[in-house]
């Protein structure tokens, strides 16, 4: 068979680990505005937290002999327990139809057809001894999945692990469906589900309004815990330019000159990126207090996007995946962006 692709590994891992935890096992704490989680719970209300199976239930075609980005070649022979473990893993295997064949999720797939499921990982920490007790017959994490020693613990129980490189841009959509729709033997249901993502990808950037003036948005990525004091600026390696990118718009971090994945807020820093538009995922917005707690961080309020109170917000779960909902992300980040944001 043909190995599955594999590309380089993510160096913003480490901190995407530490967005996971701090988004969805309490290590940020919640918010205290109670208007703002009201109004998030009238949008969850609005539009279920749900992803789209494609029609029918494929069969899968196995044994497939996969080389694993670590370089091991890896034989799966059933796909009868599958234990993905990361939340966008899960939404692949859910969206190829074969949700019924999994038996575990990790904490960020927080999507309503997976809510049943028993937690194995938080945050990319897996816990070997909770995967081994539902007798998985294979195992898909990334590079991002560890400890290595708990990942080592589920190869010597017999079970087969593949692990594939983190997609951390849009143009890594389709490659990472085909990389699991050949792990678990469903390639035909794979360049389906590849064909509908590009394609409702494609209507979204379609319906972008050009600028009248020419200008592109200028939009800072800001990741924020604020009961952790965790205030950070995304920069080049951040995930989120190629998604602003495809929005038509500027990455505001990157483009003043940020290199890392992430740098502590300044004032300095803000007012070099002078953001139009400020992005952050909506538990962070919570944590903060909301639109009126954002712009009390020091610095925000003298930025254009801080004095006109543009906010755009996206669900945790969904912002930086990568996966079959990537046209949603970005309907919203585009629809928040021209259409009104807060």
């Amino acid at each position: 068979m043909t190995p599955v692709r594999m590309r380089r590994p993510l160096r913003l891992a480490g901190a995407l680990a530490l967005a996971a935890c701090l988004a969805l096992t309490g290590c940020g704490g919640k918010a205290d505005n109670p208007a703002a989680t009201a109004a998030k719970a009238d949008k969850k209300a609005a539009a279920p937290d749900r992803v789209e199976p494609l029609s029918g239930t494929p069969k899968p075609q196995l044994p497939v002999t996969v080389t694993s980005a670590e370089g091991k070649k890896v034989t799966v022979k059933s796909a009868d327990r599958i234990v993905p473990l990361t939340g966008a893993l899960n939404e692949i295997v859910f969206t190829l139809g074969l949700g019924d064949k999994v038996v575990a999720k990790d904490i960020t797939a927080t999507f309503e057809q997976a809510g049943k499921l028993p937690t194995v990982t938080r945050g990319h920490d897996v816990s070997a001894e909770s995967v081994l007790s539902l007798r998985p017959t294979i195992v898909i994490g990334d590079t991002t999945s560890g400890p290595a020693e708990a990942m080592q613990q589920i190869r010597d129980a017999g079970i087969p692990v593949v692990l594939l490189d983190t997609a951390k841009s849009l143009e890594d959509v389709s490659e990472r469906i085909e990389d699991v729709a050949e792990v678990l033997g469903v390639e035909q249901a794979g360049e389906q589900l590849v064909r509908r993502t590009e394609d409702r990808i494609a209507a979204v950037q379609k319906g972008i309004p050009q600028p009248k003036d020419g200008r592109k948005p200028r939009v800072a990525f800001l990741y924020l815990r604020g009961t952790a004091a965790v205030y950070l600026i995304g920069g080049a390696d951040s995930g989120a330019g190629s998604l602003l990118e495809a929005a038509g718009a500027v990455d505001a971090g990157a483009e003043s000159g940020l290199k890392k994945d992430f740098t502590a807020i300044t004032p300095e820093a803000l007012a070099k990126a002078q953001p139009d538009v400020i992005l952050v995922m909506t538990k962070g917005l919570e944590s903060v207090g909301g639109v009126d707690g954002l712009v009390k961080i020091p610095g925000v309020a003298e930025t254009p996007a801080g004095m006109d109170r543009r906010v755009v917000d996206i669900p945790d779960g969904v912002l930086l995946n990568y996966g079959p909902r990537t046209d949603e992300v970005l309907k919203s980040l585009v629809d928040q962006l021209y259409g009104g944001a807060k």
